[in-house]
C-alpha cells in the first residue's frame, strides 16, 4: 500500500537556527520514513521582502545543504526548489480565483508581516497562502506537518480546497495537519519567536565559543535575581532548551537543582551548551562538508525538481481538464 504524501516547505531566509530545527527539520527527518516526504525550499515565498538578489541562489543553496546536514535523506524523501517547478504558480494563480480577498484579510501572518514592513505591502504578502496552498496541493499531499503559526493558513487551504472542488469537480484531497509536538521555542531574549531578523538566535552553524557568547546572556526565569532564590524551570526558557537537547534523566536532575536552588542559572547554561554543543557538533560538520560539495547539493535538488514536475504536470493535466481550458495543437497541456 503507498504511503500517504507529505508536503512542507522553508524559506531561504539564512542559515537554520535551533528555532527551525525543532519546530519543523527534527519532526520532518523523522517523518521521512512514515511518509512519502516532498520537502521544498520555498524560494518565491522569500521574494515577499527585500533581500540581497546576488546572494539568493547560493543562500538557497546552503538551506538546502544544512537540510541535508540535518538528516533529510534523498533515497528516503524528495528535496527540491520550489521555483525549479513553475506549476506552483500557474496552480496560484488559479486557487486566486476561488479565494475572497476577506479570507485573505484576516489571516494573523499578513497582519502581522504588513505591520513590519509598511513601505513594502505587496500583494505577494497578502497572496502568500494561496501560493502555500498550491504547493500543497500541487502534489496532492493529504498531510502538512505545521506549528502553531500555520495553522491559520492551512485551514485556508482547505476551504480553498473546498472550493474548488465544489465549483470544478472533486480533485484535491483536504490536506491535515500533523500538529509540530515542540513548544513553541522562544529567543534568547525570552520575549519574541527565535528569529535571526531579531537576532535572538542560536544558528546549527555556530562554534561552542560563539553559542556560549549568546547563551551567558540569555534571559531566564525573571524572579530569579539570585543564586539562593529558587527557581521556576516551567517558566524558565534555558529550561525550555534543556528539554530539547539534554537527555532525559539529566533533564529532570535540573529541574530539581533549580527549585532548590542548588544550581545557578550560569552554571545551569554551562550544562545547556555541553548539550547544545554535542548535538550540534556532527551536523555543524556535515554542514561544511556540503559546503565544500556544493555539486552534490545541486545534485540532490536536480533530482528532486525533476521528480517534483512529473507529479506537478499531471497534476496540472486534470486541473486544465477540470476548467474546461483548450489544449494545446497536439492535444496535450502546455509545455
Amino acid at each position: 500500500m503507498p504511503r500517504a504524501r507529505l508536503f512542507s516547505g522553508i524559506q531561504p531566509t539564512g542559515t537554520l537556527h535551533i528555532g527551525n530545527y525543532l519546530g519543523a527539520i527534527a519532526n520532518w527527518v523523522r517523518l521521512q520514513d512514515e511518509f512519502d516526504a516532498i520537502y521544498s525550499v520555498v524560494d518565491y515565498h522569500a521574494i515577499t521582502v527585500e533581500y540581497d538578489v546576488a546572494a539568493y541562489g547560493a543562500r538557497t543553496r546552503d538551506l538546502a545543504a544544512a537540510l541535508l546536514a540535518c538528516g533529510l535523506d534523498p533515497a528516503r524523501c524528495t528535496l527540491f526548489v520550489q521555483s525549479h517547478v513553475p506549476q506552483h504558480t500557474e496552480l496560484a494563480w488559479i486557487f486566486n480565483t476561488v479565494t475572497p480577498m476577506g479570507d485573505l484579510g484576516r489571516m494573523t501572518q499578513f497582519k502581522d508581516k504588513a505591520a513590519r514592513n509598511q513601505d513594502n505591502i505587496n500583494t505577494g504578502l497578502f497572496t502568500y497562502p494561496v501560493l502555500q496552498t498550491a504547493d500543497i496541493l500541487l502534489y496532492r499531499a493529504t498531510r502538512v506537518p505545521v506549528g502553531e503559526d500555520q495553522v491559520q493558513h492551512l485551514e485556508l487551504a482547505r476551504e480553498i480546497t473546498r472550493k474548488f472542488n465544489a465549483r470544478y469537480g472533486e480533485t484535491f484531497p483536504e490536506p491535515l495537519p500533523i500538529l509540530s509536538a515542540s513548544k513553541r521555542i522562544l529567543g534568547l531574549d525570552g520575549q519574541a519567536k527565535m528569529s535571526k531578523s531579531l537576532g535572538n538566535h542560536v544558528a546549527i552553524d555556530e562554534t561552542k565559543d560563539e553559542i556560549w557568547a549568546k547563551l551567558r546572556t540569555a534571559y531566564t526565569d525573571p524572579q530569579r535575581l539570585r543564586r539562593a532564590d529558587p527557581g521556576r524551570p516551567e517558566v524558565c526558557n534555558i529550561f525550555t532548551l534543556h528539554q530539547a537537547f539534554t537527555p532525559g534523566e539529566r533533564v529532570a536532575e535540573i529541574d530539581r537543582e533549580c527549585r532548590v536552588a542548588g544550581i545557578g542559572c550560569v552554571d545551569c547554561k554551562k550544562k545547556l551548551l555541553e548539550h547544545l554543543d554535542a548535538h550540534l557538533s556532527p551536523i555543524r560538520d556535515r554542514l561544511a562538508d556540503l559546503r565544500q560539495r556544493p555539486a552534490e547539493v545541486d545534485a540532490v535538488l536536480h533530482a528532486g525538481g525533476a521528480r517534483c514536475r512529473a507529479i506537478a504536470a499531471e497534476t496540472m493535466e486534470l486541473v486544465r481538464q477540470r476548467l474546461g481550458l483548450l489544449p494545446d495543437a497536439d492535444g496535450g497541456a502546455p509545455a
